[in-house]
């Protein structure tokens, strides 16, 4: 048996390589996958449960406690790469159109769709599950936890389709100011972050920091525009890794900023959602060093080993996105019926829990996939009625308030 596995996966491995064209950027889809993977790793690290008396979860993060893990957010939190090479990928695809004779609109709404229907199947199908699980006896605080897990990653698939429709708008301003086109964006966040943190803070009001939003995700996406455009080469690409390295360590050390760049539940600052001015600093020097590391990274991925699982990470990017935490939830509500479970569904306090969690990874992966097997047609074009598109519609509607506390 296993060495029937082992030919069968050696015959798809060749397959894979003979299949993929010369001029396919293997560096650009090994950089989309190592970001895209990291974003499961890093929920489902932090992603922890606590049970109540009535055996009900609810969401606990282990930074709460284990702040020694801060630095482990620097290493998960690959965002900055994913916008990178989104841009760098995005100006390709727009310049090709526009060569085909294609409009902005045509190619815009095309980018959008593919984005949009992973999103619009998971919420439809997790509006079914609330009342499937509802009606086998799961607590509804169950329910709001695994729908607010389910809804919490989704916030980015709307910045990328805002950054996204903003790229010839990108395109422009690389071509003429080069990668200077991403710094109006890093001084806004800066101008924002000394507004909500100098000595006038308290007169400014919360909702000041949502202008962060857009600036702050929209500088690694312009970093990519402007590499696909080349016009950020590898003395840029140094500049990006050391001046973000030390723009870090300085936000860090002087200025007190949180260690961690994700949220960590009751924390009075955080550097997420919207991004701070430490955020666009790591991005900074993980841009520098992914274009610097690019000639490398092709060179390795031209391994049909190690390509394959690339291949198949970026056919199956929205669906490992979107399900994700689904695959989390699958193992920890049948278990919360059995108590506590250790590193799944006690309090994520104390290193035996990381390193219990740690085993439970691949289990979770392993969900995944199984999960991805059902779901990955839903990243193709639809051919379902307008009326079952119209259902799907209402049923992720549906989902969305009931995951945000107004169902």
């Amino acid at each position: 048996m296993t060495i029937a596995l082992r030919h069968k996966a050696g015959h798809a491995i060749r397959a894979i390589e003979a299949r993929t064209p010369a001029h396919r950027d293997r560096a650009i889809d090994g950089l989309r996958a190592l970001a895209l993977l990291a974003v499961p790793t890093g929920h489902w690290l932090v992603g922890g449960f606590t049970l109540d008396a009535d055996g009900a979860l609810h969401n606990a993060s282990p930074l709460s406690t284990l702040g020694f893990l801060a630095p482990l957010s620097w290493v998960l939190q690959l965002l900055g790469i994913f916008f990178l090479v989104g841009g760098y990928s995005s100006v390709l695809s727009y310049r090709r159109a526009a060569g085909r004779g294609e409009s902005t609109a045509h190619w815009l709404s095309g980018r959008l769709a593919r984005l949009g229907r992973p999103v619009l199947a998971v919420t439809a199908v997790w509006a079914l599950l609330i009342g499937v699980l509802s009606a086998a006896g799961v607590p509804e605080a169950t329910l709001r936890t695994g729908a607010t897990l389910v809804v919490q990653p989704l916030w980015f698939v709307g910045v990328y389709a805002a950054v996204t429709a903003l790229t010839p708008y990108c395109a422009r301003a690389a071509r003429r100011l080069g990668p200077w086109a991403a710094a109006p964006l890093l001084a806004s966040v800066a101008v924002i972050d000394f507004l909500r943190y100098g000595p006038y803070a308290a007169a400014v009001p919360p909702w000041l920091a949502l202008l962060n939003l857009l600036p702050g995700w929209l500088f690694a996406y312009q970093l990519g525009v402007c590499w696909g455009e080349q016009r950020l080469g590898r003395r840029a690409a140094w500049t990006l890794l050391t001046g973000g390295t030390a723009l870090f360590a300085v936000l860090l050390l002087a200025f007190h900023y949180p260690a961690s760049t994700v949220g960590v539940p009751g924390a009075p600052r955080t550097n997420s959602h919207p991004p701070s001015l430490l955020v666009l600093a790591l991005a900074a020097a993980q841009c520098g060093a992914a274009i610097l590391l690019r000639d490398r990274l092709t060179a390795l991925l031209r391994r049909p080993a190690l390509w394959a699982p690339v291949v198949l990470v970026n056919l199956c990017a929205m669906t490992i996105f979107c399900w994700h935490q689904t695959a989390m939830l699958a193992a920890a509500v049948p278990s919360a019926r059995f108590g506590p479970v250790p590193g799944l569904t006690t309090p994520p306090d104390s290193l035996a829990w990381l390193l219990t969690r740690l085993a439970w990874l691949p289990l979770f992966a392993l969900t995944l996939t199984a999960i991805g097997l059902l779901t990955r047609r839903f990243e193709a074009p639809w051919t379902a009625g307008r009326a079952l598109r119209a259902g799907a519609a209402v049923l992720a509607a549906s989902f969305a308030l009931f995951a945000l506390g107004m169902a």
